[in-house]
């Protein structure tokens, strides 16, 4: 079911022939790369530390049980630091988004506009 809201030039068909073209620029080639060079070695890294929280909660407990201040433990602090990580991933991704991504996006969105003003679309 479609939307009466959204117009053809709102909108990239499935097939549109001038996605297809800004698809392979130069540009657009490196917005890919910029975006997955980031996300993945991020996304692996956040994994990774996870997975060892989860790991040494399991079979370090006596590493995760450790006192360090009052009822304050190891277990608690690798846990409150999930939090932190997540935060300061999502603030790193903005600012490289932001300085890197977003120029480039808006340089492609434009051209697509332009060529389906062009066409009349």
């Amino acid at each position: 079911m479609t939307s009466d809201v959204h117009t053809a030039h709102t909108q990239s068909e499935p097939h549109d022939p001038l996605y297809a073209e800004l698809a392979v620029t130069p540009e657009f080639v490196e917005l890919r790369r910029l975006y997955r060079g980031f996300v993945f070695p991020a996304t692996v890294a956040f994994l990774a530390w996870y997975l060892l929280y989860v790991l040494m909660s399991n079979w370090a407990t006596g590493f995760m049980n450790h006192q360090l201040f009052g009822n304050i433990n190891v277990a608690l602090v690798f846990g409150l630091l999930q939090f932190v990580t997540t935060f300061l991933l999502a603030w790193v991704y903005s600012r490289f988004s932001t300085s890197k991504l977003d120029p480039l996006a808006r340089d492609l969105n434009d051209r697509y506009e332009a060529g389906l003003n062009a066409k009349g679309r």
